[in-house]
C-alpha cells in the first residue's frame, strides 16, 4: 500500500489476539462511530471531539497501514482489547452528535510532517490512566474550553510537527468527494452521479422520491431528494451534498447494490484478459492480479468455500488466502501462488459457472459476462441481451443510438457499444465487449432500471396532473 486510504471496511477481533474470540467486519466509519461512542462523551465540546475522533482514526488507519495484525498471522485488522488497541462494543448504540462528526470527518488522520504513515495517537483516559505519552482525553477538553481548535489540541499532545491530512481516497468509492459542494445550480458528471445513485437507493427507501431527469443538473427535483436523504440518515438537511453526505450516499448505494449484484469493481476495460498472465504471488501489483481477483470474486459468490476478495490490483493477505482456498476446493496444491495450473482451473471454473446462465433478456434481470468477448460478427441470444440493455439506457443517454434487437452484433450496434464506451470513458478497444464492458453496462442498465422504479405512492419526480 504506497500512501494511507480509508478502507471499506475494518474486521475487528473481539478480544485479546490469540484469544478464541469473534471476528467481526463493520464498514470503518461504523467502527470510529463505536469507537468514539465507547470512549468519549457526546456532552463534551465538538473541538474535544474532533480531535479525540481523529486520534482514533489514525490509530486504526496505523494498524491497516502497517498490517500490524495481518503480518503477524491474524486475520484481522485489530482488536478490541483496550490494553492493545482501542474500545470497541459490538452491537452498542452510537450517539447522533458523534455519528454526524464521524461522516463529515472519516477521511481524515494525523501524521508527522514529511511522513506518510498515520500516527500512531496513542491515548488514556487522563484519569485512571494519568499519563500514557499521548492524548489524554479529559484534557482535550479542558484545552476545548480554552478555544484551542481540533488541530491545535491534538499538537498539544503529539507536537507541533504533526499535521492534518484531509480529503484521504476511500477504496471501493468511484469518484472523490467533489471539489466543492453540490447544490441548486450545480451541474456536471458528479451531479449526475448523485441523481442515479439516490434514485437507486429511493427503491430501498421509497420515502426518498424519484429524480427525473437524471440530466446532471441540480435542480428542484434533486434537492428535494437530498433533503429527504438527509433526514432518512440523519444528517443535516439542508439539500446540499457536502463531504458527508456525498460519502453517506456511496455507501449506502454499495450496500443496495450488494443486494442484487456481482460486481466487477470496477475494472478497466484493458484489464480483463482470458490469457495467462504469468505467475503471481503475493505483494506482486498490477493488471493480472485484478484479472485473477476478478475471476475469484464471480466464483465466491456461487462457491460457498471460496472466500470472497476486492478487486485492486494488490496481491495482499485477502487474495492469498482467496486463492488458497480456491485451490483447497478445486483439489490443488495449496500454495497461495497463480501457477499455470491455477489459473486454466480458475478460468475454467469461471466459465463453467457462466455456460449455465439464461441468456433471455427479461426486464430488471442482471446477467453477468457470458464469458464470450462479442464484437463485428458475432451472433446470438447473449448479442441480443446485450442490445436490449443498451437500448434502454440509450432512453435516457441519447448520445447512445438505438439497435435493432436482432441478435447480430453489425455497424449498428458496434456504433452503440462506442457511444457507450465513449459516454462513460471506457478505454480500449472501443468496438468490443469483453467482462468490463459488460459490466458496466448492465451496472448502468441496473441503476436505471431499478432507479425508475416508483413504489406504491412514492412521489414519481415529476409533476402528475390533468387539465379540469
Amino acid at each position: 500500500m504506497p500512501t494511507p486510504i480509508i478502507p471499506e471496511s475494518i474486521t475487528v477481533h473481539l478480544g485479546a489476539p490469540d484469544s478464541a474470540a469473534q471476528n467481526v467486519t463493520v464498514t470503518f466509519p461504523e467502527y470510529i462511530k463505536n469507537v468514539a461512542s465507547s470512549e468519549i462523551f457526546p456532552t463534551w465540546p465538538d473541538s474535544a471531539i474532533r480531535a479525540n475522533i481523529y486520534a482514533q482514526i489514525s490509530f486504526a488507519l496505523n494498524r491497516i497501514f502497517t498490517e500490524y495484525y495481518p503480518s503477524r498471522g491474524y486475520a484481522f485488522d485489530i482488536t478490541n482489547d483496550i490494553s492493545r488497541d482501542q474500545s470497541f462494543v459490538y452491537g452498542r448504540e452510537v450517539f447522533d452528535n458523534i455519528s454526524r462528526t464521524v461522516d463529515e470527518i472519516f477521511n481524515s488522520y494525523i501524521r508527522r510532517v514529511g511522513a506518510i504513515e498515520p500516527l500512531f495517537a496513542v491515548y488514556c483516559d487522563g484519569i485512571e490512566v494519568a499519563d500514557c505519552g499521548g492524548l489524554t482525553q479529559w484534557g482535550t477538553v479542558e484545552l476545548a474550553e480554552q478555544g484551542l481548535t481540533p488541530l491545535e489540541i491534538l499538537q498539544e499532545f503529539y507536537g507541533d510537527d504533526i499535521e492534518l491530512v484531509t480529503g484521504v481516497p476511500v477504496e471501493g468509492i468511484e469518484l472523490s468527494v467533489p471539489d466543492a459542494p453540490l447544490g441548486l445550480g450545480s451541474s456536471g458528471i458528479e451531479v449526475q452521479q448523485v441523481q442515479r445513485r439516490l434514485n437507486r437507493i429511493s427503491t430501498n427507501y421509497p420515502a426518498i422520491p424519484k429524480i427525473y431527469p437524471t440530466d446532471g443538473v441540480f435542480g428542484q427535483s434533486t434537492e428535494r431528494a437530498v433533503r429527504v436523504f438527509q433526514e432518512v440518515f440523519d444528517l443535516t438537511p439542508d439539500g446540499i451534498v457536502g463531504n458527508a453526505t456525498w460519502y453517506k450516499i456511496q455507501r449506502i448505494f454499495t450496500s443496495v447494490k450488494r443486494l442484487t449484484e456481482l460486481n466487477s469493481e470496477g475494472l478497466q476495460f484493458s484489464e480483463v484478459s482470458t490469457h495467462y498472465p504469468s505467475e503471481l504471488r503475493e505483494g506482486d501489483t498490477g493488471v493480472g492480479v485484478r484479472v485473477v481477483q476478478y475471476y475469484l470474486k464471480y466464483v465466491a459468490n456461487f462457491v460457498g468455500t471460496v472466500q470472497t476478495v476486492g478487486v485492486d490490483g494488490d496481491f495482499g493477505p485477502a487474495t492469498t488466502a482467496s486463492l488458497r482456498s480456491f485451490q483447497r476446493t478445486y483439489g490443488l496444491p495449496e500454495t497461495g501462488v497463480v501457477d499455470l495450473l491455477t489459473y486454466n482451473t480458475l478460468y475454467n471454473v469461471y466459465t463453467g459457472l457462466t455456460e449455465s446462465l439464461d441468456l433471455t433478456f427479461r426486464p430488471g434481470v442482471i446477467v453477468p459476462f457470458p464469458g464470450i468477448i462479442l464484437n463485428l460478427g458475432a451472433e446470438g441470444e447473449d448479442v441480443e441481451l446485450l442490445q436490449s440493455y443498451l437500448n434502454y439506457i440509450a432512453a435516457t443517454y441519447t448520445n447512445i443510438p438505438t439497435v435493432p434487437v436482432t441478435g447480430y452484433f453489425g455497424n449498428q450496434t458496434e456504433a452503440a457499444v462506442n457511444a457507450f464506451q465513449t459516454e462513460f470513458g471506457l478505454t480500449g478497444n472501443p468496438n468490443v465487449v469483453n467482462a468490463a464492458v459488460w459490466d458496466a453496462i448492465t451496472s448502468v442498465y441496473e441503476d436505471l432500471y431499478i432507479g425508475n422504479l416508483a413504489s406504491e405512492g412514492q412521489y414519481p419526480g415529476y409533476d402528475v396532473g390533468g387539465t379540469a
